[in-house]
């Protein structure tokens, strides 16, 4: 389970005592409890690595909009700051798809669905994300399946 490896490596970093990685973890630990709490759950659902990688990719898009503000704010140390934690939270992250393996399962979703234009769009939508969730950016997603639906 990814909670478990993120503790393990909370562990390890309190022990190697590398400061920036773990101030990156307890970022992590931070909103998983408050992701937990939203769900007035108090304890991991049954789908929890699902939930997880969920949190993960949020964090991680909040922390490319922040690069991108400070590198035009002319922030360069904030923006390595961000970097830094953004490794951090990409590592736990499943193999994020290119474009081209996107493109192609995308396509392969569309012909199995039979969509054949833009308002089939949010069933294809559905089925991309009930698949691939975790392995593509959603966003990224939606500009494909215009542009395969075309």
């Amino acid at each position: 389970m990814l909670r478990d490896a993120i503790q393990t490596a909370t562990t390890q970093a309190m022990k190697a005592r590398d400061s920036a990685r773990l101030g990156a973890l307890r970022l992590i630990n931070a909103a998983l409890k408050n992701k937990d709490i939203e769900l007035r759950t108090g304890t991991a659902p049954a789908d929890d690595d699902v939930l997880v990688v969920d949190v993960l990719m949020k964090m991680a898009k909040q922390r490319r909009e922040s690069i991108e503000m400070y590198v035009a704010g002319n922030r360069a140390e904030l923006a390595d700051a961000e970097r830094a934690e953004l490794g951090v939270i990409e590592s736990f992250l499943p193999k994020q798809m290119d474009d081209s393996e996107a493109l192609a399962a995308i396509k392969a979703v569309v012909a199995e669905i039979g969509a054949t234009n833009v308002k089939d769009m949010g069933r294809v939508m559905a089925a991309v994300k009930e698949r691939f969730a975790g392995k593509l950016d959603m966003s990224k997603a939606s500009g494909l399946v215009k542009a395969a639906l075309g």
